[in-house]
């Protein structure tokens, strides 16, 4: 799939807030009401967003769980979509208003702040803002309940190929935030997962 946010948007009449900017408490609720919708097709529920206007939209958005790799696809997408689509037509709370429903999944463009974000980098090149320290662009080697160990890349001349580093563990409390960086091609080095890279995959 591309980078671009995969989106589907039935058009419904059902549920939401049409003054309430999103992470709001209609959010929340609408979050509590398909949540457990998510988990049951074995997908995490990343975000839940009412976005007002004469047609607002519920804008939902839905992740693998942090223990697989590659991304959502179009038609995992899809078939979500169907169902909370149900799951919003018979919300008991529904106030009849109408609405747009779109589910997406993160993107390769999300920031990598949460320990299951950087789970789900594994495998990937990453460039990463160090708390109170240089900065470091690797290869997410593996994720513990500590933090992140990155395989970093060497810099040397012009137009040479850039080396591996030894790998470097840099504990969660020392990460600001990272983000994946886009890759063409990638052999396999190190027992590293070639299937996590190429810009046509999701974070």
């Amino acid at each position: 799939m591309s980078n671009a946010e995969a989106t589907a948007s039935p058009d419904h009449t059902g549920t939401g807030s049409g003054s309430a900017p999103a992470h709001n408490p209609e959010a929340a609720r609408l979050r509590a009401l398909l949540e457990p919708a998510v988990q049951a097709n074995r997908l995490y529920l990343e975000d839940v967003a009412i976005i007002p206007g004469s047609h607002r939209v519920v804008h939902v958005v839905v992740d693998l769980p942090q223990e697989e790799s590659g991304g959502v696809s179009l038609d995992v997408i899809a078939d979500i979509s169907r169902v909370l689509s149900d799951v919003l037509d018979n919300d008991p709370n529904d106030d009849g208003r109408p609405y747009d429903l779109e589910v997406s999944s993160p993107g390769v463009g999300r920031p990598l702040t949460e320990p299951r974000h950087w789970h789900r980098a594994r495998g990937r090149m990453v460039k990463v803002n160090v708390i109170q320290g240089e900065n470091v662009t690797g290869r997410v080697q593996s994720v513990d309940d500590g933090g992140v160990t990155l395989v970093p890349e060497v810099a040397v001349k012009k137009g040479m190929k850039p080396r591996q580093g030894d790998p470097v563990k840099l504990p969660f409390d020392r990460i600001r935030n990272g983000k994946v960086e886009i890759e063409f091609s990638h052999l396999p080095e190190d027992g590293l997962e070639p299937e996590h890279n190429g810009p046509s995959e999701e974070a």
